[in-house]
C-alpha cells in the first residue's frame, strides 16, 4: 500500500495537478455520502485521484507561472518532455495508462476513461450514476478551488481558449447542456444541493485524502 502523496511524488506530479485531483475527489466524496443509493465510493476516489495524471502533456506553463515555483518553468518543461516521450501527447490515456501501472482495478479504469468531454452524451444516456459522479466532480474544480458547473465551464473557455482542442461555442454549450442533466440526475439521489458543496465542505475530505493508500 502506498499514501497517495507518495505516488503524486513518484510521478512528479506539478503541486497545483495534485491539488485539483485532490479537491475532484473530495467533491466526489461529499457527494458520494449524501446519496441515499448504494454506490461504490472507494472506485470513485481513485478514478478521481488518477484521472488527471497525464495532464501535464497539455500544460501551457506559462499560463500560471507562479505554479512553476520553486523548481521554475525549465524543471516543469523538463518533466512535461519526459511524459511526452514516455506517454504520447494524448493527456488523457497518458493518464489511463498510468492508473494501469499502478494496477488499480478494470473498473476504476473504466472510470477514469469515462471523465472525457467527447463521452458527455453517453454518461448523460447510461444508467451509471458512478460515472456520472466522476465526470460531474470533475467539472466543479477549477486550478483555484470548488466552484458551480457553470462557473467551472466558463473559467475552462478562457483557460483553454488557445488549446488546439478547445470546444467551440456550439460543442460548449452541448456539454454543458448534458452536464446539467447529469448533475439533476446525481442529486435526485442526494440529500444535499450542487450549491453546499464548495470549498469549505470538502476540507474535512482533503484531510482524510492525504492518509489515502493503494
Amino acid at each position: 500500500m502506498k499514501k497517495i502523496r507518495d505516488i503524486y511524488k513518484d510521478y512528479k506530479i506539478m503541486p497545483n495537478l495534485a491539488m485539483h485531483q485532490m479537491r475532484v475527489a473530495a467533491v466526489a466524496m461529499q457527494i458520494c455520502d449524501s446519496l441515499n443509493i448504494e454506490i461504490n465510493k472507494d472506485d470513485i476516489v481513485k478514478a478521481c485521484l488518477f484521472h488527471d495524471m497525464g495532464n501535464i502533456i497539455k500544460f501551457n506553463l506559462n499560463h500560471f507561472p507562479e505554479q512553476n515555483e520553486p523548481e521554475g518553468i525549465e524543471y516543469w518543461q523538463g518533466i512535461k518532455n519526459d511524459y511526452i516521450s514516455k506517454y504520447g501527447k494524448d493527456e488523457h490515456k497518458a493518464s489511463i495508462e498510468i492508473a494501469h501501472e499502478l494496477g488499480v482495478s478494470r473498473d476504476v479504469l473504466n472510470l477514469i476513461e469515462s471523465v472525457d468531454p467527447d463521452s458527455i452524451e453517453i454518461i448523460n444516456k447510461e444508467d451509471n450514476l458512478e460515472k456520472k459522479i466522476c465526470i460531474y466532480s470533475d467539472n466543479r474544480v477549477t486550478p483555484h478551488g470548488v466552484v458551480s458547473a457553470e462557473e467551472r465551464s466558463l473559467e475552462a473557455k478562457e483557460r483553454y481558449k488557445d488549446h488546439p482542442h478547445a470546444f467551440d461555442e456550439e460543442s460548449r454549450q452541448f456539454f454543458n447542456k448534458n452536464l446539467n442533466l447529469i448533475e439533476k440526475q446525481i442529486f435526485s439521489h442526494s440529500n444535499i444541493k450542487p450549491g453546499d458543496i464548495n470549498d469549505s465542505s470538502i476540507e474535512k475530505y482533503l484531510l482524510e485524502l492525504q492518509d489515502f493508500s493503494i
